[in-house]
């Protein structure tokens, strides 16, 4: 019989592969692209930029209030960061589906900054996301040293990809197509 906590490490480890997955193959543009792009995939970038925005600042309030010892409060904010990424994680997929790559200019001087802050974001986006369920696990089954543990490496890396992916959005809009 498989412990429950085995059985959790690999669902969360196939979630993480298959949208990991998920993401390469969208946009290598392996899947055909609809003729017509809806009007809502131009808002976007937009629209992924605050979700994460907001879940950076939310992932700060979380922090403050277990420092405060409001548990409550603390396990209500991250779910609403975890369901706010969620959405993000569909809104990013969809847009990178249909849209086309928008490249940083090759003659910006800025370009080098540019490249050293997505390819960290992209790399620890992908690394976090068992991290981020694991540690929800843990916290919603009130493992809290397990969900301490977990949570050291978690959270900076979390609030850093949503931190960076503002940035790279801030970096990248104005060579948009659209």
């Amino acid at each position: 019989m498989i412990n429950n906590d085995k059985l959790v490490f690999r669902i969360v480890m196939a979630l993480s592969v298959i949208v990991f997955v998920a993401v390469i193959i969208l946009n290598k543009k392996i899947l055909p692209v609809p003729e017509v792009i809806p009007d809502f995939v131009y808002k976007l970038p937009k629209l992924n930029a605050m979700i994460n925005g907001t879940c950076s600042l939310l992932l700060l309030l979380s922090l403050y209030m277990i420092k405060q010892k409001n548990i409550q409060v603390h396990k209500k904010i991250n779910i609403i960061a975890f369901c706010l990424s969620a959405v993000f994680l569909v809104s990013y997929i969809t847009y990178h589906w249909m849209m086309p790559e928008t490249t940083f200019p090759l003659n910006n001087p800025l370009r080098p900054v540019y490249l050293i802050i997505l390819i960290s974001h992209i790399v620890l986006a992908a690394l976090v996301l068992p991290l981020i369920l694991l540690s929800f696990h843990k916290g919603l089954q009130n493992q809290v040293e397990k969900h301490k543990k977990l949570v050291r490496w978690s959270f900076p890396i979390w609030l850093y990809v949503t931190i960076t992916g503002v940035i790279v959005y801030l970096m990248i809009s104005p060579y948009y197509p659209f």
